[in-house]
């Protein structure tokens, strides 16, 4: 499936700071994609004399101005001001974005625009029909924020059902503008999505997900289609750099090739800047992932998105791979690209106030937590990167590293010491995460010289403190190290026949993407010349 956030427009640079404006080349870009509108569309602002309402009002007619069958009225009664709503002539309409769609959100606004209108969407035929199969009254609310990169993708995704289901309502909620109503539903982290009134899910969510999620009889659906399916010659676990390698150098070869994955893309769709990727100077995660995924699909590859696997097995046919809804996949030959997830600081309340102040994205949930007191943990480069973005949005970083000296590159120290709201604390160890039920308020720490205990009263916590593999699965199936990665040769051969690995899950050095797939492409590589030596008798 094509991703709902397939709009090639860039996203212009607005500034709600600044007169909202759109460039020539935003302009024309605008006026090539109107050419696609199936229907008139009429763009309703809810508005009041406020500066907001006013740079609202600027960006709807310098949109409608690039299409005649684009109108703007200012009779709109919405209880979030200032909003406005994307709807067909003549319809009520369905989709509200409650606050400026900048940034990334600039392409969820253009899609919108383009779907209410009835332009066929890029989404596989079974999840549109059961999208409109979706029975009840569903009121959608996502709270995002213009600097997350991972909010789009959930805008679009429930946009996009909107357009679809007269029974589906989605608001966007910029939540910086509207700090009422983070408060009232106590929202700690983006993007949220209420339905109904409660919390629905938090993370990224492609459209998929979350008609899954709605749908209570997709697992068994699933099951039986997977269930179904033929043997594979090389099946990949894992859709993220390594993975995507693995599926390209495997379909190329013309054998059967299948990816598994729990969400394609990885962890690098959470990666907001790549730099110096060989031959791209720089880009964004999430626009990686698209090309990764449309060079996946020009080649036959079988793609099973949102699908854990359990268990790995050998066979008589081969190897054997459980997932969790049951299902039963047969292959000649497995790649594991599984990758890695954040590090988790494990100390009593982290898990309790998870997205309740406990974070671990600075981009995406920072700008919740304007002139508030946050602490980052890790001194690494990461850390010491949390700490001075988050210094332009707060009133106070605490930045704390268990080493007795940050590990962050000098000119990070440079720029981190020159910041006089960051206060830096070494050698210590986190011991407990407080908070009052609803949300975090302090920490407890343990200095490792004096073993004093020291309680910081604060109203966030950013985690960054490395990776953890993805391998818990696999434990008693194929060797481990002691830190859980999978061990393997200069081949990318695991302990068990026919089972090879790569990526962030393997005890490879240096955790980088464009290593990443040079495993990826490696591990391929050898599961062919496997296939080839284990077929002569």
């Amino acid at each position: 499936m094509e991703r709902t956030a397939s709009c090639p427009i860039d996203s212009p640079n607005l500034n709600t700071k600044e007169t909202v404006m759109l460039d020539s080349n935003i302009k024309s870009q605008l006026k090539v994609y109107f050419e696609k509108i199936v229907s008139p569309i009429v763009l309703t602002a809810t508005v009041n004399g406020g500066t907001q309402s006013v740079e609202m009002l600027e960006l709807l007619n310098e949109v409608a101005e690039q299409s005649a069958n684009i109108t703007v009225a200012t009779d709109g009664n919405a209880k979030n001001v200032p909003s406005f709503t994307v709807g067909k002539a003549g319809d009520v309409p369905r989709v509200t974005f409650a606050g400026l769609p900048m940034g990334h959100e600039m392409t969820s606004f253009i899609l919108a625009i383009l779907q209410c209108s009835g332009y066929p969407p890029k989404v596989e035929a079974d999840i549109i029909e059961r999208i409109r199969g979706l029975d009840g009254k569903l009121h959608f609310q996502t709270f995002i924020s213009l600097s997350c990169h991972n909010c789009p993708d959930v805008v679009q995704a429930l946009n996009l059902m909107a357009a679809l289901n007269p029974n589906i309502e989605h608001e966007m909620i910029d939540g910086a503008l509207f700090q009422n109503l983070v408060d009232q539903h106590q929202i700690m982290a983006v993007p949220t999505v209420i339905l109904n009134g409660e919390t629905f899910g938090q993370g990224r969510m492609g459209v998929e997900e979350i008609v899954a999620k709605l749908d209570t009889a997709s697992p068994q659906k699933d099951a039986v289609k997977l269930n179904a399916k033929d043997g594979f010659d090389v099946l990949v676990i894992g859709g993220g750099p390594a993975g995507s390698s693995a599926a390209i150098y495997a379909a190329r070869k013309g054998i059967r090739t299948g990816v598994l994955a729990e969400r394609f893309g990885g962890q690098v769709m959470d990666t907001l800047g790549i730099e110096n990727f060989i031959s791209v100077q720089e880009t964004e995660g999430p626009k990686l992932v698209q090309a990764l995924e449309q060079h996946v699909k020009s080649y036959e590859v079988d793609i099973m998105n949102l699908q854990r696997a359990t268990a790995l097995r050998q066979s008589d046919s081969g190897i054997e791979v459980e997932l969790a809804n049951g299902a039963i996949l047969n292959s000649k030959s497995v790649i594991v690209s599984t990758g890695a997830r954040w590090r988790e600081m494990n100390v009593p309340g982290e898990q309790e106030y998870r997205n309740k102040g406990v974070a671990y994205c600075p981009h995406c949930d920072g700008p919740l937590f304007k002139g508030k007191r946050v602490a980052v943990i890790g001194g690494g480069n990461s850390g010491v990167e949390a700490a001075i973005d988050l210094a332009g949005i707060v009133s106070h970083v605490t930045l704390i590293e268990f080493d007795n000296a940050l590990r962050a590159d000098a000119v990070l120290q440079k720029k981190l010491n020159s910041l006089n709201n960051i206060t830096t604390i070494t050698s210590a160890l986190t011991k407990e995460v407080f908070g009052d039920g609803n949300k975090v308020n302090g920490l407890s720490y343990e200095d490792r010289i004096t073993k004093a205990t020291h309680t910081i009263k604060l109203e966030g916590i950013f985690v960054q403190i490395g990776l953890l593999p993805n391998t818990d699965w696999l434990k008693g199936s194929v060797d481990l190290s002691p830190r859980g990665e999978i061990l393997i040769d200069n081949k990318g051969e695991t302990s068990m026949p026919g089972v090879f690995a790569a990526g962030d899950c393997t005890t490879v050095p240096y955790k980088q993407i464009i290593i990443a797939m040079c495993e990826g492409a490696k591990a391929s590589l050898a599961a062919f010349d496997y296939l080839i030596r284990s077929s002569v008798k």
